[in-house]
């Protein structure tokens, strides 16, 4: 299976991307191949909301930056995972701005291969998902109809802890 895990944390060495690491490990053990693009060192302009991509573009967006490069693995991905540290009860600005631009791609179809969505998120406490949670079950179980595998978190002291690396390694490891 071919996983594109949309990293939407600033920090290079923060607790998102050690749970992100744990989890690629453990679904390319088992031979799953993940890519991972982290959204917040890329250049992804906002949807313009210009319908380019429903008019004249037949599902292409008009903007060419560096969503380009998520539009292509999209459209390879059988799975695909969001990973985000919650800010303000919801995604990243920059994880948010990424999935807005999903506008063009889902446009006239979801990308053909993909079937699958997770979602990890780390925060501060425990009652901080609900935004992130209204839009993963909203824009991609319900919208995109793609099949839950999971939404996994972490806050305060579970983030970065051996307990729950192993949880989303053995996560990773268990897709079929």
């Amino acid at each position: 299976m071919r996983i594109l895990v949309l990293n939407g944390s600033p920090h290079q060495k923060g607790n998102t991307k050690k749970m992100i690491d744990a989890f690629a490990e453990g679904a390319e053990s088992t031979g799953h191949q993940v890519d991972v693009v982290d959204v917040c060192q890329k250049q992804i302009g906002g949807c313009m909301a210009c319908e380019y991509c429903h008019i004249k573009g037949k599902g292409v967006c008009v903007q060419k930056d560096d969503m380009q490069e998520v539009y292509g693995l999209l459209k390879q991905a059988d799975m695909l995972v969001l990973a985000s540290p919650i800010y303000y009860h919801g995604l990243s600005g920059q994880l948010k701005c990424t999935i807005d631009r999903f506008y063009a791609a889902a446009y006239p179809d979801r990308p053909p291969h993909l079937k699958k969505v997770a979602m990890i998120l780390s925060s501060g406490d425990a009652d901080m998902y609900d935004g992130a949670m209204f839009s993963f079950q909203g824009d991609f179980v319900g919208y995109l109809g793609l099949e839950n595998m999971g939404i996994f978190t972490a806050h305060g002291g579970e983030n970065g802890s051996p307990a729950k690396l192993r949880e989303l390694r053995e996560f990773g490891a268990s897709l079929r």
